[in-house]
């Protein structure tokens, strides 16, 4: 019996054999053992500094003239007088203004706000109940996200020296902002040379940060500097087009919110330096710089959402620039993401795209968003705090100390529905591709949606068209959440834990519970057979974890529009049996394709990647929706060609939809397949999208 798949815009017979399972490996605790207390003693312990000396003015002359602002912060005596030791330094460069980092440090370490925050963080501990999601973000203050993302006086007074760098047009930094472009990029590079001509400095320079600054790290690490020792980044991209800017060609209501944040705050002057920079002439120079460019993007990005006429709404080399080339990365590097983080296809992507060893390359990846990294750590079994897994690496590769953190993980995962474990690879060793089938059979679990359909070996026996209208449901979702950068949460479970109330906007299909712990990790591809009335299909779907009492958690989520459905062969990911499993659209003005009225057409839905355990008695369940706003919003001509549109998902023996994951177990997936699956429209044409 033989399957037909498509590939490489041509479709082959190839065997379809049920591959055997490889025996499971044996996964460690996360919390690190006897090391990983000698780390965190390391950084709660004594210091052999006793203060730190931190000098905010300082000015850096870039090449072409322009001037960027840093905060050096430097080991000192119990004088405050800083040390003469040339010491390695840690290097963190972002846009948020170090007016942000001042306050943020004096609210940590002040002798009444520091400790109110840190009370706040250690006794607001919910998991459960209306504070669970405040408490999660609250977490975050006690277990080193913050000092990962500034001033970090603990890695200091241990022998390191700070550098902090307001990004060129950021801040009080003059120019205009580039936004990880070329320019941006050269800025990082003269920084470090600038480091090591210093008096101060010795053995290496390390590059850290959270969000921008850890992508800007990444691009850094990129292009090789000879003293860039080490990289510790908490939550970057390696693709910020599929990731958050135009997934699946739509944009993100995250954008405009972000660039408004960062153009608001480049105006506010650091009240550290602002009398001193009027007397020696810089504050005129900062203004000029931000009368020239006010609001940076922002004017470009509303155009192109309303005319689709400029090219930044649309995959570009404005951002091939700037995605940083992972594989050129030589450096040991260590990240940190988060399965519903903001960048939740580059949490794992990084991790595989890096040319080295594991160990000299390591990822932590919690069941959590962009704002909570690190909240759950230094619970039992769980990971230690993320300034000590920082210090830990920067110990080990800037300073050559054996401390063993390359043998920790290398990959360090939080299974959703599970708990933490260190393993050998991303995806799971012991799981292997499946398939199930959108069918319309009733489950008796999903009466509260559009449609209560199933997920079985076989697809669906005869042709059905389930029609699906826009709703605004995605405002109550974890949708939300993931766009608001996690904030959502803290407006209750329907915004994480429970998506029953978007789910009725939806058509679910839901499998047989499971018998046992069954493992479901990696990459996971949805292929639907669709068709719209207009000339645009808009498609958003996620893949759920249902509990029995009906609890349906998001698990994992993907969308695209039809006009974007052109596959790049290349780039995309294949089963060994050649079927699709982790699909990359092209996304550009060039490859969008004309979609036909009333006509059906196969798209590929990618899903960020995850790692995920379902408890016996859970289901799997594929929910399809017709767009989820603000998580994916569509640009004014798109929305034109698709106003009073009716969408259908079209369930089909001869052009089934079908979900592509990969599991230890069945989930009553076929082991002798009686059918053979055939192109939507028998051709098998990858590239078109048919």
């Amino acid at each position: 019996m033989t399957l037909q798949f498509d590939m490489n815009d041509r479709e082959f017979a190839v065997p379809q054999e049920r591959r055997p399972l490889a025996s499971a490996p044996v996964y460690r605790d996360a919390a690190g053992g006897v090391a990983a207390l000698e780390w965190r003693q390391a950084v709660d312990g004594p210091k052999p500094f006793p203060r730190v000396h931190i000098d905010r003015s300082v000015r850096l002359t870039m090449s072409d003239g322009v001037r960027l602002r840093a905060t050096v912060v430097r080991p000192a005596n119990r004088f405050g007088q800083p040390v003469s030791t040339p010491l390695p330094a840690i290097l963190n460069v972002n846009p948020y203004n170090r007016a942000v980092l001042d306050g943020l440090d004096h609210a940590l370490h002040g002798p009444v706000i520091g400790k109110s925050v840190h009370a706040a963080s250690t006794t607001l501990t919910t998991d459960d109940g209306a504070l669970a999601g405040l408490s999660r973000i609250t977490r975050t203050f006690g277990k080193g996200l913050w000092d990962v993302f500034g001033i970090n006086r603990n890695l200091v007074r241990s022998g390191y020296v700070q550098v902090l760098v307001d990004v060129r047009g950021t801040g009080t930094s003059h120019g205009r902002w580039h936004i990880l472009g070329a320019r941006e990029q050269q800025d990082s590079l003269e920084v470090i040379d600038w480091i090591t001509e210093q008096d101060w400095y010795a053995d290496g320079v390390g590059m850290t940060g959270w969000s921008y600054s850890a992508i800007n790290s990444l691009q850094t690490a990129s292009h090789r500097p000879d003293a860039l020792k080490a990289v510790f980044a908490v939550e970057g991209s390696e693709d910020v087009v599929r990731d958050i800017y135009i997934t699946g060609g739509m944009p993100s209501a995250f954008i405009p919110l972000w660039l408004a944040l960062v153009n608001g705050l480049k105006w506010l002057p650091n009240p550290a330096t602002a009398v001193a920079d009027v007397i020696r002439g810089d504050a005129y120079r900062w203004l000029s710089s931000r009368i020239k460019s006010p609001a940076t993007e922002m004017p470009s990005l509303m155009w192109g959402f309303l005319t689709a006429r400029d090219d930044r709404i649309f995959d570009d080399p404005y951002f091939t620039e700037r995605d940083p080339k992972i594989e050129n990365i030589v450096c040991p590097t260590f990240t940190v993401g988060g399965w519903h983080d903001l960048f939740g296809r580059s949490a794992t992507r990084v991790y595989s795209k890096l040319q080295m060893a594991p160990g000299r390359k390591q990822v932590l990846i919690a069941d959590g968003y962009h704002l909570d990294p690190g909240c759950d750590h230094q619970r039992p079994y769980s990971p230690p705090r993320l300034d000590v897994l920082q210090r830990a690496w920067f110990d080990r590769w800037l300073k050559g100390i054996d401390n063993g953190v390359d043998d920790y993980g290398p990959v360090t995962l939080e299974q959703q529905g599970g708990g933490w474990s260190c393993g050998p690879a991303f995806p799971r060793q012991e799981v292997a591709p499946r398939r199930l089938f959108l069918t319309e059979e009733p489950t008796g679990t999903a009466m509260h949606t559009q449609h209560d359909g199933g997920l079985r070996p076989a697809p669906a026996t005869r042709r059905r068209s389930l029609r699906i209208r826009p709703s605004l449901r995605g405002f109550v979702s974890r949708d939300l959440a993931q766009v608001t950068a996690g904030a959502a949460i803290v407006l209750g479970e329907k915004f994480s834990t429970d998506a029953s109330f978007q789910e009725e906007a939806g058509l679910s299909f839901t499998s047989e519970p499971v018998a046992r712990p069954t493992q479901i990790s990696g990459a996971m591809n949805l292929r639907l057979n669709v068709s719209t009335t207009a000339h645009e299909g808009i498609w958003a779907v996620t893949v759920n974890d249902v509990a029995p009492d009906g609890t349906s958690t998001v698990l994992t989520n993907g969308a695209l529009t039809a006009s974007n459905r052109a596959l790049d062969p290349s780039r995309s990911t294949y089963t060994d049996d050649g079927v699709l499993l982790d699909a990359y659209h092209y996304l550009t003005r060039e490859r969008r394709l004309p979609v036909p009225a009333d006509e059906p057409v196969r798209i590929d839905v990618d899903m960020v990647p995850t790692d995920a355990v379902l408890a016996p008695g859970h289901r799997l369940r594929v929910n399809v929706y017709a767009a989820s706003l603000p998580r994916y919003l569509t640009i004014v001509p798109d929305l034109i060609k698709a106003r009073g549109r009716r969408q259908q998902l079209v369930l089909d023996a001869a052009k089934p939809s079908y979900l592509t994951f990969q599991t230890d177990g069945d989930l009553g997936a076929e082991t002798d397949p009686p059918h053979r699956m055939q192109a939507a429209d028998g051709t098998g044409a990858v590239g078109a999208g048919h």
